[in-house]
């Protein structure tokens, strides 16, 4: 357990910024790298999602740079904040409590860097660092001996936040923008709710839309794959209520599961791209993994499976009650979401979980049921942000591996040359994973006499 009331008397050089005896050069090394890899990170990202939205010639003229320093800006000053509220809080104190080297120093810089960011990206960066905050202090938890983690703990996290988005989702005015459009193309149109429609009115404008959209299928690159399942499935059923008017219930669940299967396998293949292109020309055999890799199918099962589950689950639910009610969508939510064993991810069960969390939030603000915080949006990232900064510095073992990594990328790797060794004496277990790192210091710059420096394996 972390010694709470313990303390060091070294000096911010000997603790944080070991490299550079200087707070003020150190802070200009931080910004200018924090800079550089802000820009690399952001030019891109703005860049394809304006291609993407289709932008205007106007919006590249008036907007587009604004937009892009601006949030450049935002990262650039939450990682050189850092370190200059690090020195500061040496300085004003006198030496290093538990809390001082992360959370203390993290906390005003995160807020201040908020506050530059555009605040229509404030509740989306908040929603992020909210999950990595959430992940890390579980994982702090399960270390300390506080919670005993359950197995398959994150499908069963995604089997409760599906049943809650697909209620949602068939729920009038449930869902609204990206979410909505999401789960229409994953699930198909077919399942979004038609309140005004009654059973007996359905098979009624059935007969109008099946002939229009055979015209249109028949012209479709895939019509021959969709002729054979209908020569499999010809004569099976279909409950009145359902509304897959060209299909029984059984076709219905099986083109669900190929059409998202062949999306989570193209999506796979698509992402391994960039990491396969290098082989090329040295080992263009390593080309095919592209293609024959295991993750591609399992994206594909997890998907596919998720979609058929609940189609086939509503179907089923159908019949037995001879009706089409929301609540179908809970259990049949819940039941396709056990479709995660094939694609095991905390990383989107955490992120899927705080964004139904945020849904439910905002529509009980709406019905007057939950308070409305000004600016909750921008201290929710300020202490988040504050919590994964001192998993980094104290117990980074705790901390997940791909924002570990991207805060070397932030700062050119200089974040893993803090002293640790000296901040064991919090019993975080800081050094633990690095080697027991003691770096070179100048003595002349020092308060407490350095021990012998050991490099990194």
């Amino acid at each position: 357990m972390a010694a709470l009331s313990k303390s060091i008397p070294h000096g911010c050089y000997e603790i944080g910024h070991t490299w550079e005896p200087s707070c003020f050069l150190s802070y200009l090394q931080i910004t200018r790298s924090a800079l550089e890899e802000s820009l690399k990170i952001y030019a891109p990202l703005y860049l394809i999602a304006s291609i993407l939205k289709r932008r205007n010639y106007d919006y590249y003229v008036h907007k587009f740079l604004p937009e892009l320093l601006r949030s450049t800006s935002f990262l650039t000053a939450n990682g050189s904040l850092y370190i200059a509220f690090f020195c500061i809080l040496r300085k004003i104190l006198g030496r290093f409590y538990f809390w001082t080297p992360g959370f203390g120093a993290a906390l005003p810089a995160s807020y201040i860097a908020i506050l530059i960011e555009r605040k229509s990206r404030r509740g989306l960066l908040t929603l992020y660092m909210v999950n990595q905050a959430t992940e890390t202090l579980f994982r702090m938890g399960v270390t300390r001996g506080y919670i005993k983690p359950i197995r398959n703990g994150e499908v069963l996290l995604f089997c409760v936040t599906s049943a809650l988005y697909m209620f949602l989702f068939r729920c009038k005015d449930g869902l609204q923008g990206f979410a909505f459009s999401a789960l229409k193309f994953i699930v198909g149109k077919e399942e979004i709710p038609t309140h005004s429609m009654v059973p007996e009115t359905v098979d009624a404008k059935a007969e109008q839309n099946l002939k229009r959209r055979e015209a249109s299928r028949r012209r479709n690159l895939i019509s021959l794959t969709k002729k054979l399942l209908d020569s499999v499935c010809k004569h099976g059923p279909r409950h009145r209520c359902c509304k897959h008017y060209q299909d029984n219930c059984i076709s219905y669940c099986i083109k669900g599961f190929i059409r998202m299967f062949s999306v989570g396998y193209l999506i796979q293949c698509c992402l391994r791209i960039p990491s396969t292109l290098r082989y090329m020309f040295t080992k263009p055999s390593r080309m095919l993994s592209l293609f024959y890799n295991k993750e591609n199918f399992q994206l594909g099962a997890f998907l596919g499976s998720f979609v058929s589950i609940y189609k086939g689950t509503s179907c089923l639910l159908r019949w037995m009650r001879n009706l089409d009610d929301e609540l179908h969508a809970l259990i049949a939510g819940f039941l396709a979401g056990l479709s995660m064993m094939f694609y095991k991810s905390t990383a989107i069960s955490m992120y899927l979980a705080s964004k139904v969390a945020e849904t439910l939030y905002f529509k009980g603000i709406e019905a007057g049921k939950f308070p409305y915080f000004p600016h909750a949006d921008s201290v929710l990232y300020a202490v988040s942000t504050a919590i994964c900064f001192h998993a980094a510095v104290l117990e980074v073992q705790n901390l997940r591996p791909s924002y570990w990594k991207f805060l070397l990328r932030l700062t050119q790797g200089r974040f893993r040359l803090m002293n640790r060794k000296a901040m064991d004496v919090f019993g975080s277990e800081a050094s633990k994973n690095f080697n027991n790192f003691i770096p070179r210091l100048d003595p002349r710059y020092t308060l407490v006499k350095p021990e012998l420096p050991i490099e990194f394996s």
